[in-house]
């Protein structure tokens, strides 16, 4: 496990029982990281967008006798780290960002079994659904159009609607044991009420977040995070389209063929001139 300050934020979160008002603090104190120790209730509230009453209550909920105790434990145990030369520009600080979501997300990789896990459940189910609204679905499109190359049958969910429902049921029914999804902000409600369908229907979910305090957490069976930026007027993804690859990658260690089929693509991918050389 890493000894970052946004890990030992995670450890100190984890094994408690959060409202959604309180995870959605957790999630903004995760993200700010660094700046936690230092952040007034006041200031926490506003950037989490919850009331002050509400981080003194999510203080307590974590074992402390208020925010400045919580506060002080902070400054004890995740102190913020000493950063390098600052970035000239902001978008040299949403690249430096972007590249700390990354190392951060190398350090969790440490411990491969979930993702090995995951691989598994993704390998085992047959089809494949592969779950991804509005931010998410571009992270969605582009694992399924990898994953359908050594997968057998991969269904891509990137269109929401009455008929999300109908099209979970129907891989339920063709045989499907798991469903893959890519949660990512702003999370739309819609999504949250497809995974517990999903559940539900006897499917295992595996779900891509931007953190473990997401929204989607409470209906995934294995949740995997990865940080976003949050610098540029519209975040930035880098991590979790990394992880999506690992997960293409533990998924073909456990198809037997994953490896046959791709020289079969690249037979006939050279027999059609389908790329410029």
């Amino acid at each position: 496990m890493s000894d970052s300050p946004a890990a030992r934020l995670q450890v100190l979160f984890e094994g408690h029982r959060l409202t959604p008002t309180q995870r959605r603090i957790a999630h903004c104190m995760v993200r700010r990281a660094a700046d936690a120790p230092f952040l007034s209730s006041v200031e926490l509230a506003e950037l989490a967008g919850v009331s002050q009453p509400s981080v003194t209550r999510f203080a307590v909920a974590l074992g402390f006798d208020g925010y400045p105790a919580l506060r002080r434990h902070l400054r004890d145990v995740a102190p913020a780290e000493e950063s390098g030369a600052t970035a000239a520009n902001e978008y040299q600080q949403a690249v430096d960002a972007e590249i700390e979501n990354l190392r951060h997300l190398a350090e969790v990789l440490a411990d491969p079994e979930p993702v090995e896990r995951a691989g598994r459940l993704l390998a085992a189910s047959r089809p494949l659904p592969v779950l991804g609204l509005r931010a998410a679905a571009s992270q969605a499109y582009g694992f399924s159009y990898f994953a359908a190359k050594v997968h057998p049958e991969v269904r891509l969910l990137d269109e929401g609607g009455t008929m999300l429902a109908d099209r979970i049921d129907a891989a339920a029914r063709a045989g499907a044991s798991a469903l893959l999804c890519f949660a990512l902000p702003r999370h739309p409600r819609e999504v949250v009420d497809a995974l517990a369908y999903a559940q539900s229907a006897g499917l295992t979910v595996v779900t891509v977040a931007d953190s473990a305090f997401a929204p989607v957490a409470a209906h995934s069976d294995l949740l995997l995070p990865a940080a976003v930026g949050t610098g540029l007027a519209f975040d930035t993804a880098c991590a979790p389209m990394l992880l999506g690859r690992v997960l293409l990658e533990a998924m073909c260690d456990n198809l037997p063929d994953a490896q046959a089929r791709l020289e079969e693509f690249d037979v006939r991918a050279v027999a059609r001139g389908l790329f410029v050389e």
